[in-house]
């Protein structure tokens, strides 16, 4: 690729967020921190699981965001009787009127679609929720031993609430690993929660416009692997990521102390590309300490596993990042 081709395309890049940010921006109010993690999932490739409150328009965001990227948005509202077919799809028998043949034909479910939201993923059994591993991993679904790929670009935006534990089922490490981001979605301060009641207690109402496309997205993707990272943040951002594991040499006594279990590999693979995804939405072409360190948080929370002594410190996944990013800052140079 030439340069003038590659400096037309990082500009649709730019031009294509700031026209998202826009048409959200009809609907949505506050969360920025938020909005920029979903999108940085979606310029990725990758997965993003929400947690926040009742009220805080989780489904909404995901909605609006599908509505402006001109994409198949489908819908899962994850129950305890809810079974992996119901996700996935499954034969059935079709008898043909004229000769009386049978024969399986395959009904997909709504995992085909560009964008799948999987509501409230931790109120289904894990055998239900397993049913996206492969589609989260490889972009395909296996049923009755047949193989069907998924249309892209694929997304599962899933989201919990963080209350109300009784009932649900915590998803499994390996579940959890595939995620790209763990993102926590609080509550509004009082102006943005003003703009709210100005927005939707009203006759008006607003529908974002498509600003791209499903082609283009996938285009962006491989922009996003194209943006160049120098050796030294890339260190960096494996030095992170390794010491949140105890047993590795020369970790800071207090991960030895609060974890018991640290990120993988996929970790560090996930905060690169988070990272150059930041850059080019900051206009930026090459990733820096900042976008490692700002990521850092909602690409590790999920990944790190606590032990009882964390838990009767009181203390939580970010106290412990947030302790790790202070021992750990960025070169001078």
């Amino acid at each position: 690729m030439d340069t003038a081709e590659l400096k037309t395309r990082i500009e649709r890049f730019q031009a294509v967020h700031r026209d998202i940010i826009a048409q959200v921006r009809q609907v949505i109010v506050g969360q920025a921190e938020v909005l920029d993690q979903v999108l940085i999932s979606l310029f990725v490739g990758g997965h993003c699981l929400i947690t926040g409150l009742p009220g805080t328009a989780k489904t909404l965001l995901v909605r609006t965001i599908a509505q402006t990227l001109g994409l198949v948005f489908r819908r899962i509202q994850f129950t305890p009787d809810l079974m992996p077919s119901d996700i996935t799809g499954t034969d059935i028998i079709e008898e043909d009127p004229t000769t009386g043949r049978r024969t399986w034909t395959f009904v997909e479910g709504p995992i085909f679609g560009n964008i799948l939201l999987a509501d409230e993923i931790n109120r289904t059994p894990p055998k239900t929720q397993s049913a996206l591993l492969e589609a989260m991993q490889e972009i395909s679904c296996t049923v009755r031993g047949h193989h069907y790929a998924l249309p892209r670009p694929f997304f599962v935006l899933a989201t919990q609430n963080p209350i109300e534990l009784e009932g649900t089922y915590p998803l499994p490490e390996a579940q959890l690993d595939r995620f790209l981001f763990n993102v926590l979605l609080g509550y509004l301060n009082a102006a943005e929660e003003f703009q709210v009641i100005e927005m939707t207690t009203t006759t008006a109402s607003a529908t974002p416009e498509p600003v791209t496309h499903a082609d283009e997205i996938l285009g962006f993707q491989q922009l996003v692997r194209m943006t160049p990272i120098a050796d030294s943040v890339a260190r960096y951002a494996i030095d992170l990521v390794r010491a949140t594991r105890p047993t590795e040499p020369g970790v800071p006594e207090f991960i030895r102390k609060y974890v018991n279990y640290g990120a993988s590999v996929r970790a560090t693979q996930f905060l690169v590309l988070a990272a150059k995804a930041r850059a080019l939405m900051h206009r930026r072409y090459h990733v820096t300490y900042e976008d490692i360190r700002s990521l850092a948080t909602p690409v590790l929370r999920h990944r790190i596993l606590l032990n009882f002594q964390a838990e009767s410190d009181r203390l939580s996944q970010d106290d412990i990042l947030l302790r790790l990013l202070e021992d750990r800052p960025a070169p001078k140079d």
